[in-house]
Parts: structure tokens; sequence; C-alpha cells
């Protein structure tokens, strides 16, 4: 990372020496940085990938895990300061777009720092967003929308003890899912490109296509094959938009 930085709020894939950009990449509800762990090289030598690392799991498991959108975003804004001494682009996946898109309202609005763009994945547009209750269910109703919409191995729900591991990040991200918006269309000065699956559960692209209200800088949408987790099977697909918006095309 940068030199001089210590940090366990992002994972390095694929170390740069010198960049001469950064992608950092937020994960989803109940997700971790290893999922994207194959993204490390994804966008050349000299692009360096961040994956946020959230409290309360991979070496942050002792943390207290963060249930509120608000606190997440400040302090995920906090500790990326020091990394935007080189051009940034910010991309996240459902609740993580909701995260970039307040990360990137932080950065400017506080610390005058623009990003390159905003990547906003299977997520409502902020506006759209309505309250849910899930995280007031008990256990087996968290699992349960869990498997519904994929993108977590089986294994770490099937076992009673991973389970119990995982269980309280997933719920404390349920709650953020939960209590977060709907909120004012505040824009980006950056462009915003969003993506969705076109077997998606629960968004249409529609509600993907909302996000062009927060991005009048640029907005595109891109709409591939897939559920939910789409950017499991087309994540060649999905590596090869982020790049060509990244080299200034479309």
């Amino acid at each position: 990372m940068t030199v001089g930085i210590d940090t366990n709020w992002f994972r390095r894939y694929g170390a740069t020496a010198v960049p001469r950009r950064r992608v950092l990449v937020m994960p989803h509800a109940g997700g971790s940085a290893s999922f994207f762990h194959s993204w490390g090289r994804a966008f050349g030598d000299d692009t360096e990938v961040l994956v946020a690392c959230y409290p309360g799991r991979h070496d942050r498991y002792a943390e207290p895990c963060v249930d509120r959108m608000e606190v997440l975003a400040d302090e995920m804004t906090e500790a990326l300061l020091p990394f935007t001494d080189v051009p940034l682009t910010l991309f996240g996946h459902s609740m993580g777009a909701s995260l970039a898109y307040e990360t990137a309202l932080r950065l400017e609005h506080r610390h005058a720092v623009r990003p390159e763009a905003l990547h906003v994945s299977s997520r409502k547009a902020p506006h759209r967003l309505t309250p849910r209750q899930l995280h007031l269910e008990g256990d087996e109703a968290l699992i349960a929308e869990v498997r519904r919409l994929g993108g977590t191995d089986d294994v770490l729900l099937d076992d009673p003890d991973l389970r119990e591991m995982v269980l309280p990040a997933i719920r404390a991200d349920f709650t953020i899912v939960g209590t977060y918006g709907p909120r004012s269309a505040d824009a980006v000065s950056c462009p915003v490109y969003a993506y969705i699956g076109d077997q998606d559960p629960s968004i249409t692209a529609d509600d993907m296509a909302a996000w062009a209200d927060v991005g009048p800088a640029g907005f595109a949408l891109r709409v591939l094959p897939g559920g939910h987790f789409y950017l499991v099977q087309g994540r060649d697909e999905l590596i090869r938009s982020v790049s060509e918006r990244l080299a200034g095309t479309r």
C-alpha cells in the first residue's frame, strides 16, 4: 500500500509498487474481501486494487461489527484518505454500492476529493430504497435470505460452528441494509456506472437506472446475464466493462 501507511481496512491483492490509479471494491452484505481475491491484477499492473475489509471478519474478527451506514461510511472515508494520492475509482456490490456512494459523497464534500468514477452493482438508488425488517427476525430467516441471493459458500451456512462465527457480521450488514434509506438523491460530481443481472430476484433494471439521478456528470447502465451475484459467472465481462471505463471509453 502507500508507503508508511498501515491499515486493517483494506486488503490488497496483487501488489502494485507505484500505482497510477486505484480501484476500491466494497463487498456485499455478509461478504468479505476474499470474495474479490481474483480482481487483484484484473485492471493491469498500473492499477492497485483495494478491497474493503469490514469490522468483524477476517483478521478483524475480534472487532465489533458496525450496523449503521453513517458510522461505516465515516470510518471508511477516514481510512481511505491516505490512498487518494492517485486517481481513485469506487466499485460497490449490493450493500457495498450504497457504501461506495456514501463514501464518494464524504470524500467530495468533506475532503475535496473527487473520485474518478462510482460503479454501483445490484442495489437500488438511494432515493429508491425501502426500509426492511429482516434484521429483526431470527437467524433462520437471515440465512434463508442469504441463500436466496447466493454469493455465500454453503459450507459457512451449513456448518453450525462456522455459521455462528459469520452470523454477527451478516446480521450487522442486514441491519445496515434495512435501516439505510430512502434518502435524498444527492449528486456526486463523478460519472456513475450501474450494473445488474437480468435475473436478479429483488432489483430491476429500472431500479438501477434511477442511479442516473445522482450522476449528472454521466451515467450508463449495463445489464449482464445472471442473478444478484451475476458477477461470479460474469466476472470477465464485468471486469472488461469496468476496465473500459477506467480507460476512459464507453
